[in-house]
């Protein structure tokens, strides 16, 4: 199975905010896996904080990247940042270091997927939107998977259609604009 992640490239003064991973020794961008109930930039604040002890404020989406092939394939979004509060600090039992980098000194010692990712950010990519659609029904606790929902509209007697338009009858959708400005 396919794992979702976010990565996020801190940067300030034309440097950008890397990591030293425990497991492998070796520098990458803050980032991790997005929890349940969390939404993109919600796991991306918290990736960043947890991993390096600051604060930051999204500033663009850069861009989607998808890893095939080594180990479980991977698909990560990366965010650029700014930091705006906290102090560095390390992740005992993830982070051994963490450092400001100019992009003329980025260490060798650099994760291989990460290095086209950093690039991009330093050089400004993106201008991308990033939004959240919290969904709100009274039948969250009766579908917790698309085999519910299926069942659910099996069960119904309605058509496709019929079923998909009495269950949003019911649900309230808000959006929220993460990062960017329309």
């Amino acid at each position: 199975m396919a794992q979702l992640g976010v990565t996020v490239a801190v940067m300030q003064e034309g440097t950008i905010l890397l990591t030293k991973r425990e497991d492998l020794e070796i520098w990458c961008l803050p980032g991790g896996q997005i929890e349940a109930g969390e939404s993109l930039a919600q796991a991306a604040i918290r990736e960043t904080r947890e991993e390096t002890g600051l604060e930051v404020r999204l500033t663009r989406l850069i861009g989607v990247y998808s890893r095939l092939g080594l180990l479980e394939d991977g698909h990560s979004l990366l965010f650029a940042a700014e930091p705006v509060g906290g102090n560095l600090r390390l992740q005992p039992g993830e982070t051994v270091d963490v450092g400001w980098f100019h992009a003329d000194a980025l260490p060798t010692a650099l994760m291989a997927w990460h290095q086209q990712p950093i690039r991009a950010a330093l050089q400004g990519a993106g201008q991308g939107l990033a939004w959240t659609v919290h969904v709100s029904s009274p039948l969250t606790e009766q579908v917790k998977n698309r085999q519910d929902l299926y069942a659910m509209r099996d069960q119904s007697g309605l058509a496709r259609d019929e079923f998909y338009a009495e269950l949003m009858r019911s649900t309230a959708i808000q959006e929220t604009l993460d990062v960017g400005e329309l």
